[in-house]
């Protein structure tokens, strides 16, 4: 049924059906597309199967209302408009008449509904907006009242938890956009309601009272690492990159074959204080840990920047040694 009450059955009412004009089948029965004025004002033009309204078609009521949408026997069925009276439209799927399934309702306040229905009433997973606020309500429906989990969703918070007959109820938290939440618990008080009259008895009505609880920061889920990355070159051995197994092998090699080649000379063995060599030091590349263990230096560009002075400090050390050397042969 609408909100109107149901459409006008015609075959249904007697004799008189009003006027028609258009097609019919062997037993004299609207079938086809026709149009027709019905005995209560009302018009019709559509397709008809066999003395009823089946298929696409457009019935105007005389207070102005309408529905432009499919019909299966007599009955609003399938997708359809329906425009009422005072302006607010249903655009969606109907069943037995009946506002059912997906669809979008626009309010006479401007308000506004999308989601599930089931017999002329919210009901599954849907969304509300409030005009004069611009809140909104996302979450779960039952039998046109807020029911289970949602979010009320204002313009600089939000609020998300359980709904119960349309009211807040249980735990939830409020989520704020300076970067915190406050968590906490809906508790259902019963108040009497006022405004009643001495004869009548006084009604209760349930107010949900907020009890907070701590507030914490918002979290952000980081992002996941990529177990399959592949190292750059010489990152996991502390090669040089560009150097390949062969070559590194005949090194080695190399320097099994003559050990004297591969001992750094004397004056350079120890520095000043004794740190490595600067050969050892130099050949560190940028972006790696001064300890040449391979691993790479996180920070900023700063600090990536330390290694490369600190090779450049062993060059001055190493000079020195060399001419203490050279003064005291002097002296002897």
């Amino acid at each position: 049924m609408s909100d109107l009450g149901s459409d006008y059955e015609e075959e249904e009412q007697g004799p008189y059906l009003g006027e028609y004009e258009g097609e019919r089948n062997e037993r004299d029965e609207r079938h086809g597309h026709g149009k027709a004025t019905l005995p209560n004002g009302d018009t019709y033009e559509g397709t008809y199967e066999n003395g009823k309204r089946h298929g696409q078609g457009t019935y105007r009521f005389k207070n102005g209302a309408r529905y432009i949408g499919e019909y299966c026997k007599n009955k609003k069925h399938g997708q359809g408009t329906f425009i009422y009276p005072d302006g607010s439209k249903y655009d969606g799927s109907w069943v037995d008449d009946q506002r059912s399934g997906y669809g979008k309702y626009y309010y006479v306040n401007a308000d506004c509904y999308e989601g599930e229905w089931l017999n002329h009433v919210r009901h599954g997973q849907g969304v509300y907006t409030y005009q004069d606020t611009g809140s909104k309500y996302t979450g779960t429906w039952k039998e046109g009242k807020r029911e289970g989990s949602g979010e009320l969703i204002h313009a600089n918070h939000k609020y998300v938890g359980h709904f119960k007959e349309d009211r807040t109820e249980g735990k939830g938290k409020y989520v704020f956009d300076i970067g915190c939440q406050q968590h906490g618990d809906y508790i259902p008080i019963e108040q009497n309601q006022d405004d009643k009259g001495e004869e009548e008895e006084p009604q209760l009505v349930i107010i949900p009272k907020w009890k907070s609880g701590k507030v914490t920061e918002i979290t952000i889920d980081p992002e996941p690492e990529l177990e399959d990355e592949v190292p750059p070159p010489g990152e996991e051995t502390g090669d040089a990159p560009g150097a390949t197994d062969g070559e590194q092998k005949s090194e080695s090699e190399m320097e099994a074959e003559n050990p004297a080649a591969s001992s750094p000379p004397a004056t350079e063995e120890v520095a000043g204080d004794g740190a490595p060599a600067a050969e050892g030091v130099t050949s560190e590349q940028p972006g790696e840990d001064a300890t040449g263990d391979g691993e790479k230096v996180e920070g900023t560009a700063e600090e990536t920047d330390e290694p490369m002075a600190e090779t450049q400090e062993p060059e001055g050390e190493t000079q020195e040694p060399e001419e203490e050397e050279t003064e005291q042969v002097e002296d002897e």
